[in-house]
């Protein structure tokens, strides 16, 4: 009889336990593929914890280029992805990849340079312009050059300047894999223009040792000048202009493809990042005053706070 007992004390236990961790979400584990600037900005480090103690859902973050980022969609290796290159996640859900696409926020994309200024783009509002009278300098100028949506959008700038560009494909090492990107750029690859196949941080670190130029995202650029001890000397010398918009967006991947994926707990978080609290922390989140990230539902944000 005892033992009967202690079987059924063992055997109800077990079912709490697991109710607890799997059935009401707590010890769940999302994994997200989002791109480096939500990570270098440190903005999942304030949202991220709020949503788990919330809901108990934790997230692991890969954090990487949009287009590394997109391609762990492609081939089910997490749960949702988080990026910035709107007309390439439009595509991911049309293909059938993701469930749907949620706009969460946007910032703005800005060129930043050297004090010097050696091409003479301080001021300027038109970023083709800018780019055009970079590379008529041979002004030096560092790209990711890794298909992140910040590479994406530098690319399409470079199109819009009437210089005469380059396509190739080039190889990069991503997770000790080789990997084959398409690359767009002026002639004076290797020269004047540098290619370099790394993220927003060491991009950033490596225009200031070289004292260049190079586009970044405003939150990535704003958390390294600002948010750390060493700080950052590049100035931003070309903002504003329509075509430097940086949206963001949220998609869980779609079950019916990906059945092994968690859609109920991707869903949950993707609804809680433009719920009025999600939003919220967004609207409030702050680099030395600056605001970083704007909601895409300011309505809903103002109800969060």
């Amino acid at each position: 009889m005892f033992f009967r007992v202690l079987i059924s004390v063992f055997l109800a236990s077990l079912l709490g336990w697991s109710g607890t961790s799997f059935g009401v979400g707590k010890f769940m584990t999302l994994k997200m593929s989002t791109t480096t600037s939500t990570e270098n900005s440190g903005l999942l480090d304030v949202l991220l914890p709020e949503f788990t103690k919330k809901t108990g859902i934790r997230i692991m973050v890969f954090a990487k280029g949009t287009g590394a980022a997109i391609h762990d969609g492609m081939e089910g290796n997490v749960d949702l992805i988080f990026v910035h290159a709107k007309k390439r996640e439009e595509e991911f859900v049309a293909k059938g990849y993701g469930a749907y696409r949620l706009e969460v926020m946007y910032n703005d994309f800005v060129l930043v340079g050297p004090s010097s200024d050696p091409a003479g783009i301080r001021g300027l509002k038109d970023v083709a312009e800018a780019f055009k009278r970079i590379a008529l300098k041979k002004a030096l100028f560092i790209s990711r050059g890794d298909q992140s949506g910040t590479h994406i959008k530098e690319q399409e700038i470079w199109r819009k300047t009437g210089v005469r560009l380059k396509e190739r494909s080039v190889v990069i090492f991503k997770g000790g894999r080789k990997k084959a990107i398409p690359l767009t750029h002026p002639e004076g690859l290797g020269e004047w223009y540098l290619s370099i196949g790394q993220g927003m941080g060491k991009t950033l670190t490596f225009a200031e040792e070289k004292r260049a130029y190079t586009l970044t995202d405003r939150g990535t650029y704003l958390k390294f000048k600002f948010g750390r001890a060493i700080g950052l000397a590049l100035e931003i010398l070309c903002q504003g202009d329509p075509r430097l918009h940086n949206p963001y967006g949220v998609i869980p991947l779609n079950p019916n493809r990906f059945p092994h994926v968690k859609f109920a707990q991707a869903e949950r978080f993707a609804r809680w990042l433009v719920s009025p609290q999600g939003q919220g922390i967004i609207g409030s989140y702050k680099i030395a005053g600056r605001q970083v990230f704007f909601p895409a539902h300011p309505f809903s944000a103002s109800m969060g706070r």
